[in-house]
């Protein structure tokens, strides 16, 4: 009987065994696979990155990313079904002499990649503790929205190809502990708010081209590694923080004597202070610090003399005091047959027959009487500059009265729009900005190489190309006058808008503008291909209207695909979704691609074109440059106050396009009313059911619908501060992400029911 018990017992205990090692499994199976969104996330960045050879074995969204096996160049770490750490090393060649801050072909990533984009996709892996991209041929300007990683730990950029400077927000990142920018080309000032990152330890900025001071340091009480060598930093040296232990600071311009302070640093281990334009005489103090092991202080401005009672601490095994002005004897404990360490003392004028020394007059002080004679000289040098300075000022001032007096018609191109300095304050555009269209900006001819080149028409071509503007081909008439379609000689569709012009701009004012107009491409703006100005051709004559010449885009206007009751195909929620990203692309393009930008677009769906691809373009923006609204048109939208204010801001325009997108064209039209009775009831599931589209209820995630809701309320309710369109395009490109990860469980699912 007691046999029995005893193999029952074990049996049992068997049976619990195995069947906590089949839990444990899928415990363990549960929590290292990856969630399928994160999946798809490494692989757009794999995509950012141009495919390189480490992430091969990323080939589809099938593969278990998190038990792929750590390789030298790739290591990811995942948590919780999350991916928490990613690293990946590079092989893009050493960096080049010289970066202008464009692609390098086989040195960079390409033209196409953009690094605001992807980080807007890394952002995506929110639980990211540790991001080590190195040697990728990374290019641009790190944007603000790296903050957005707000568990990185770790970050670590080095070897690629950003420049600028550090974004501020960095600063918010208050969980990092190392952050690594080395060997870039940040070439902006150092930043001085590197002490709110509480927790961080090792800052390392090595071979960059920073420029200006170093900030004080010292309440950084957690930072143990500061390597800055390599930049062009040139401020006299500041406080450090008491736990220090490794401090580089070589290749710089630092000048002033050494600090008192860094002789009571006794963590310090490691000090490198070479090449820079440090003077005075060494601390004796800090060659006693009790960890101190490696000393660097050559190639400096260093002069006077080692006290002979000199005391070396006892880990102190390597010191270069060379190329500098020392004098005196060398110190005992300097000498390198006293102990087992390295001394490198040469070129300096020591009383010592070891090592290259100079003789003593090469490293003597200046006296007294040459530095009197010294700043006497600079003085003179200093009245005859500015005594030419002066006469310099004086004849360029008689060059501008004659001018004006006797040269009137000689005034340049860039000065004729002073004349309407009331509408330049308007859409906010200088004069000089207005006159110079190199002031648009690199980023504007990526993707429009196939666009044509802007060009002047005759009114003889488009009257044949409307028919003598017959009704027949009468589009439509709003706030910016009459629009026509037309068919030029050559069989090219047309649209060619009239607009009236204000009697105050010359003939030769309105070209500066249209000149300005012209130099606005881009992929997802309706093409200029010319004008037309109805006038003479006298300088100082005022035309009376303008025909713009545009694309035609055939396939109707955003508005006609809203609804069921529209008369065309009606868009599902990722087509809406890829229309309003194109829109806003276009407007952060206005905003950003020449300074200070094109505000005040008036957009609206009927502004927003398809052509047979289903691919939108916007029409009629910038044309508030030309043209004045009236009252009127103003009036009849018959919003209040606030909302008249607001009508100029775009993102508050395009939160009524978001809004229309969401509810359909019959709702979004009672705006005021829509707002104070409907909008909250968005928030909720059964709101939703009543009030959104049912098309895109049909064909939307709940989670990817939030966030367009999320971001409307943002735009056009007046309590939100006004998002800025880079806002807007993140939580748009996040909810089409969102929302193809849905789209992509959803078929699988539907695979794996029918199986």
């Amino acid at each position: 009987m007691g046999i029995a018990k005893k193999r029952e017992f074990f049996m049992g205990c068997c049976r619990s065994f195995l069947l906590f090692c089949f839990a444990s499994s899928f415990f363990f199976l549960g929590t290292h696979q990856l969630q399928s969104s994160q999946t798809q996330v490494l692989l757009q960045l794999r995509k950012h990155l141009e495919y390189p050879r480490q992430l091969e074995i990323w080939n589809d969204h099938t593969i278990d990313f998190c038990s792929i096996s750590s390789l030298s160049q790739v290591h990811m770490t995942c948590l919780d079904n999350l991916v928490t750490e990613l690293r990946v090393l590079g092989e893009k060649p050493a960096k080049v002499n010289d970066f202008n801050g464009f692609s390098i072909p086989n040195q960079t990533l390409s033209e196409a990649f953009s690094l605001d984009s992807f980080v807007t996709t890394l952002a995506r892996l929110n639980s990211l503790k540790v991001l080590s991209l190195v040697s990728l041929g990374i290019w641009g300007q790190l944007p603000d929205k790296i903050h957005r990683l707000s568990s990185l730990q770790y970050l670590d950029l080095s070897s690629n190809y950003l420049f600028g400077s550090i974004p501020p927000k960095v600063s918010a990142m208050v969980k990092l502990q190392t952050l690594k920018f080395d060997d870039n080309f940040l070439n902006e000032t150092m930043p001085n708010w590197f002490d709110s990152l509480s927790n961080i330890t090792t800052l390392s900025l090595r071979n960059n081209q920073l420029k200006g001071s170093l900030p004080d340091l010292s309440s950084s009480s957690s930072l143990h590694v500061l390597d800055l060598s390599g930049n062009k930093l040139n401020s006299k040296l500041p406080s450090m923080p008491k736990g220090l232990v490794m401090l580089l600071l070589s290749n710089n311009s630092f000048s002033g004597d050494i600090p008192k302070e860094y002789c009571t640093l006794s963590g310090l281990q490691h000090l490198d202070m070479s090449h820079n334009a440090i003077r005075g005489t060494p601390l004796a103090a800090i060659f006693s610090l009790p960890n101190m092991s490696y000393l660097n202080l050559a190639s400096n401005l260093l002069s006077g003399s080692l006290p002979g009672h000199l005391i070396c601490g006892s880990k102190l095994d390597y010191i270069d005091i060379s190329n500098n002005s020392l004098t005196g004897e060398l110190p005992f404990c300097l000498r390198t047959e006293s102990e087992k360490r390295v001394v490198k003392f040469g070129g300096n004028c020591l009383s010592i027959g070891m090592q290259h020394q100079h003789e003593l007059s090469y490293c003597k002080e200046v006296s007294p009487k040459e530095k009197q004679s010294g700043g006497k000289d600079v003085g003179i040098l200093v009245g005859v500059i500015l005594g030419l300075v002066v006469l310099t000022v004086l004849l360029v001032l008689s060059f501008i009265i004659f001018c004006k007096r006797y040269c009137p018609r000689g005034i340049s191109e860039q000065h004729l729009l002073h004349k309407s300095v009331e509408d330049n304050s308007a859409v906010g555009l200088s004069s000089e900005i207005l006159a110079n269209a190199r002031y648009i900006s690199q980023a504007a001819k990526v993707g429009i190489q196939g666009l044509p080149v802007c060009r002047t028409f005759a009114l003889e071509e488009l009257m044949e190309a409307t028919n003598n503007f017959d009704n027949s081909v009468f589009l439509g008439e709003g706030s910016y006058g009459k629009l026509y379609k037309g068919r030029l000689y050559n069989g090219t569709l047309v649209s060619i808008r009239c607009l009236p012009l204000s009697k105050k701009y010359s003939i030769r004012n309105v070209k500066l503008r249209l000149d300005l107009l012209a130099k606005l491409r881009h992929p997802h703006l309706v093409c200029l291909l010319g004008h037309c100005l109805d006038g003479g051709v006298r300088g100082d004559y005022s035309p009376n209207k303008v025909y713009l010449v545009s694309e035609y885009v055939p396939n109707g206007n955003f508005r006609a695909h809203l609804s069921g009751n529209s008369p065309g195909k009606v868009l599902d929620w990722s087509e809406r979704l890829a229309v309003l990203i194109s829109v806003a692309k276009a407007v952060h393009f206005l905003h950003t691609g020449i300074i200070p930008g094109f505000f005040c677009n008036r957009l609206k769906t009927n502004n927003i074109l398809l052509n047979e691809n289903g691919m939108a373009k916007l029409s009629d923006y910038g044309l508030s440059i030309l043209a004045e609204e009236t009252d009127k048109s103003k009036a009849s939208d018959g919003l209040s106050s606030w909302q008249m204010t607001s009508l100029e801001d775009d993102a508050y325009s395009f939160g009524y396009i978001l809004l229309e997108a969401l509810v359909g064209p019959s709702k979004s039209d009672r705006r005021e009313a829509f707002m104070q009775n409907d909008m909250a009831s968005l928030n909720s599931l059964d709101g939703r059911k009543r009030i959104v589209e049912p098309i895109v209820l049909a064909t939307c995630s709940q989670e990817s619908l939030s966030i367009v809701i999320s971001i409307t309320n943002k735009c056009i309710c007046p309590e939100s501060s006004c998002p800025s369109f880079e806002d807007i395009l993140w939580n748009l490109q996040y909810a089409v992400q969102v929302q193809t990860t849905a789209d992509g469980d959803r078929r699988f699912d539907s695979a794996s029911h029918q199986y």
